[in-house]
């Protein structure tokens, strides 16, 4: 129960007396003045509504079903009109006549055009409710759309109050003797709906109130003596006694959504406020009751003034015309008084255009217009502030709905009130309302003292958990815990599950693995998936190498390669062999370790094996298993792999001592290089066994790389002459100087070499590889070569020349009498007549039949056969391929005469340079050879001459 007298006053509310708009003249500005006889009046869809109860002098009546007093229903007989006024913003009165005597009560539904009114068109106790639809129109009248009587039965009784369900499907009448009438389905239809009597009682009705909560429907129904509920939405409309004291008419009301829609039941001592099912909290607002009502958060209460004295009829709260009464705003979320005033005679109170409005008996009418909230709340914090209630502040800014800005500024000034007077804990809880709005930094600059370190704590959890904590504000909450050696805090800040991180996870690592927590440190990395630190800490700080190696092996191929790439050493160093067995399934068919096996699992990955060598350094037994291994499963391996195998199969052969170990591990090398690797990386694999002294890898990769002479070099340099004629007998073919360069060789050694000399002569010899004057001068230098050595070879050598000499006289003689015979025929050409006896052609064989053609070569063609075939007028078809081919030689000689650079580098590199310069000699290269083009104009001379040309190449292309 809360105590009025604590309750604090503002005046939230402006009240001003409403006048009358301006005239035609510009006259105006008196008060607005209703008229007289007004009985009832409610409120809804833009319009203040009145009630004519027919008495001038009569006094009002109660608004949404609530009657003026007995004495006016019964007795006012002066002036019974029975209009119902509307009165719009612009205070342009209207009305209409709805019943021939009063209007006793008045509804209007706020999401409907619609009005209901209980009224009498005939004297005695005969109750008419009329439903009227304000939108349509019967003769310039809202057109009424309903009529029915009533009274309960056919007991005669007055009508208490009214009230009528939103949704149109319910509409309750409550009587003053104790009836509540119930009429369920569409009230505007006769036809649609169903009326009954809901409640039977001994005490007269005074209030009625629907709920809607979802779909189930509460009737609230207050007597003078009990409160009860009906559960409309069930059928048999099951009901509940909620207390067993009432109320007087127009003190009871249904509050909005921000008290739960509470009834409202004001005594003379208390206001308690029910659920459905039960009583809910009440309120000591002592004095007498007269009129309550809900607006937008407020309980409107009119009541008696203390300083007269109560006069009622069977309710006990009806006033004398000349009562002076206290009208009270209360808010009762935050417990004070919004407004509170005193009027003369109230009539009612209706709430409209977001104002209310105060009916008096004087027909005054009172706007009561609630200030802005910025207002509002300016005037009240600055009081509250004043006098440090800022919870009071706090709550009347929530109330209002004031934005978040305001709110933290208040949560702000509470904050450093609180820290000024020592009360740091409460200080820190009122800094945490601010967070999102407030500077992190002006809180954190407060508790930076170490006495205070576990509020700044609390801060900083509360920022991280709204996720506004930046990376130094996490650096300076695990620093907090770490001094407070809190280490379940620690955990359970850590620990929060993935989404629920509200920190910069590696921040936090940092912190953790600077301040020592390693434990902790690597379980947020391996959490949120940070696998370098996670391996940073257990390789640098907690040096459990087998379980960083076991982590990435878990790890996607992407990141378990590059991390064995950046720690593969260090490992390498510690745990050999492991390594060595990762870096085996990295680089061949790598699938992390936690994949579970199965036809959906994804292919496995291989990394460049070639890219992990150096992480064996210093580490030459697992880097050749390693080595092995690619090779043997993976043939395909980069070229490095095998380079590095050879080279350190090479070391390993040749520091070796044990001869069989050694032998073993030639072969293995020799094996390798045999392999095919080495073709594109020649050069590489020769330096490499030169470096080691490697022999026969040498001698293997010369011959692969067709290194003839370095062979021979090599044999020469270890002076293995038997090796050297071995090489010049497999290899001379293919480098005829092989057998030159021997011979040098063995010319300047000063042993005795006549064996190997005259080997070599021999070959040179049957070759005729050189001159025998360069062989002289060859030998020439060496002192142990006697012309004994040399004599078989001079013998045969000028021997073979003697015969060719012979040979070469009588090819000479031949071409001299063959030249005799050719000139001979050519001048017998050019002095005798030719006489040409063919009977046949040359082309068809037939007889030869005039006109024919015939040729000084002794060709003779029909002349049909001639035209036919010939492609020149001037030679002869069947000699002509052959001429042509004697003149592209013509053609051709004459394009190499002028080729010197040719003739230089033939001359250069050939053996037998004499025979080059003859060839050149021959084909005319030194003597200028004279192309006649011109022929002569008779087809006689014009044939001689082809054919004296064709003879002459053809005989000098034999000499050549």
């Amino acid at each position: 129960m809360a105590a009025y007298l604590q309750w604090r006053r503002f005046v939230f509310f402006d009240r001003e007396t409403v006048k009358e708009p301006p005239g035609p003249d510009g006259a105006g500005g008196k008060p607005f003045a209703l008229p007289s006889g007004i009985a009832v009046c409610d409120s809804g869809r833009g319009s203040l509504v009145f009630g004519d109860g027919g008495g001038r002098g009569g006094r009002p009546g109660a608004r949404r079903g609530r009657v003026s007093p007995l004495t006016v229903c019964l007795n006012c007989a002066l002036h019974m009109e029975g209009q119902i006024w509307f009165l719009p913003r612009s205070l342009q009165l209207s009305s209409f006549q709805a019943y021939k005597l009063r209007v006793t009560h008045l509804y209007q539904l706020k999401q409907h055009s619609i009005l209901v009114s209980v009224g009498e068109d005939e004297e005695g106790i005969n109750p008419l409710v009329k439903v009227w639809n304000l939108e349509k129109r019967d003769g310039g009248n809202p057109l009424c759309t309903r009529i029915f009587p009533a009274i309960p039965g056919n007991k005669p009784t007055v009508v208490s109050c009214l009230t009528v369900h939103e949704n149109l499907n319910f509409m309750a009448i409550g009587f003053a003797d104790g009836s509540v009438v119930l009429t369920k389905g569409d009230i505007t239809r006769d036809r649609h709906s169903k009326t009954q009597i809901l409640h039977e009682g001994s005490y007269p009705v005074t209030g009625l109130a629907f709920r809607q909560s979802g779909k189930t429907t509460h009737l609230f129904v207050v007597t003078t003596e009990n409160i009860q509920s009906y559960m409309l939405s069930v059928k048999d409309y099951p009901h509940l006694e909620l207390d067993t004291h009432g109320c007087g008419l127009r003190c009871s009301s249904l509050s909005d959504p921000s008290q739960d829609l509470q009834f409202i039941v004001a005594g003379n001592e208390c206001v308690y406020l029910y659920q459905p099912d039960e009583r809910g909290p009440c309120f000591a607002f002592e004095g007498q009751k007269l009129i309550v009502h809900w607006y937008r958060g407020y309980l409107i209460i009119v009541s008696k003034d203390q300083k007269t004295s109560p006069k009622s009829e069977f309710a006990g709260n009806e006033a004398q015309n000349s009562d002076r009464q206290v009208l009270n705003i209360y808010d009762l979320c935050n417990k004070f008084i919004a407004y509170s005033s005193i009027f003369d005679d109230i009539v009612d109170v209706l709430a409209e255009w977001g104002s209310l409005y105060v009916l008096t008996r004087d027909g005054k009418i009172h706007v009561l217009q609630e200030k802005d909230t910025q207002t509002k709340l300016e005037a009240r914090q600055s009081m509250l502030f004043r006098k440090n209630l800022f919870e009071m502040a706090i709550n009347l800014a929530k109330s209002h709905h004031l934005d978040s800005d305001g709110l933290s500024e208040i949560f702000r000034q509470y904050g450093d009130h609180l820290y000024n007077k020592g009360n740091h804990d409460g200080a820190i809880q009122q800094y945490i309302r601010t967070i999102g709005k407030l500077e992190p930094s002006y809180v954190i600059r407060k508790f930076l003292d170490a006495q205070r370190i576990h509020n700044l704590t609390a801060y900083l959890q509360t920022l991280h958990l709204q996720s506004l904590a930046n990376a130094d504000h996490t650096t300076l909450l695990l620093n907090c815990y770490t001094k407070l050696k809190d280490s379940s805090k620690l955990e359970e800040f850590i620990k929060t599950s993935e989404s629920e991180v509200h920190f910069d996870v590696e921040t936090a690592i940092k912190v953790l693995r600077q301040a020592g927590y390693y434990s902790h440190a690597v379980y947020l990395a391996e959490k949120h998936a940070h696998h370098e630190w996670y391996l940073k800490i257990q390789l640098e700080d907690i040096k459990n190498y087998q379980e960083a190696l076991r982590y990435i092996g878990k790890l996607p191929f992407d990141q378990a390669e590059s991390n064995m790439k950046r720690y593969g050493k260090i490992l390498m160093h510690h745990v050999p062999n492991e390594t060595t067995e990762l870096l085996k399934i990295l680089c061949t068919d790598y699938r992390p370790s936690g994949d579970n096996e199965g036809p959906g699992m994804l292919e496995g990955k291989k990394a460049n094996s070639e890219e992990f060598i150096p992480v064996f350094a210093n580490n030459s037994r697992e880097l050749k298993a390693f080595l092995e291994h690619m090779t043997e499963v993976q043939a395909d391996s980069p070229q490095g792999v095998y380079d590095t195998l050879l080279e350190l199969r090479l070391q390993n052969w040749a520091h070796e001592q044990d001869e069989q170990v050694k032998e073993k591990l030639h072969n293995e090398a020799l094996t390798l290089l045999k392999s095919g690797r080495f073709k594109t990386v020649f050069d590489k694999a020769l330096v490499l066994c030169q470096m080691h002294n490697f022999k026969d890898g040498v001698l293997y990769l010369y011959e692969q790389g067709k290194l003839f002479q370095q062979i021979m070099h090599y044999h020469m340099q270890n002076e293995q002459y038997k090796k050297v004629i071995e090489v010049c007998e497999l290899y001379g073919d293919q480098e005829a100087c092989l057998w030159e360069q021997a011979l040098g060789y063995f010319a300047r050694k000063e042993e005795d070499c006549k064996e190997y000399i005259a080997a070599v002569l021999k070959h040179i010899e049957n070759k005729n590889l050189m001159p025998p004057l360069l062989v002289v001068q060859t030998l020439a230098h060496n002192s142990t070569a006697t012309l004994s050595v040399i004599k078989d070879y001079l013998v045969n050598k000028l021997q073979k020349q003697s015969r060719q000499i012979e040979q070469d006289e009588q090819r000479i003689q031949k071409y001299r009498e063959e030249t005799t015979r050719i000139r001979r025929e050519i001048e017998e050409l050019k002095a005798s007549p030719k006489i040409f006896q063919k009977t046949k052609c040359s082309i068809c064989t037939s007889a030869l039949e005039l006109p024919s053609v015939h040729f000084l070569c002794g060709h003779s063609f029909h002349q049909h056969c001639f035209e036919s075939y010939s492609e020149s007028d001037s030679e002869c078809p069947t000699c002509m391929p052959e001429n042509r081919k004697v003149m592209d030689m013509i053609r051709a000689q004459e394009q190499k005469r002028d080729l010197h650079d040719q003739f230089q580098h033939q001359l250069k590199c050939s053996n037998d340079g004499f025979s080059i310069v003859a060839d050149y000699f021959g084909r005319g290269v030194f003597n200028k050879l004279t192309l006649i083009t011109d022929l002569p104009s008779g087809k006689a001379a014009a044939t001689i001459e082809a054919g004296l040309q064709r003879e002459l190449l053809i005989h000098t292309k034999r000499s050549t």
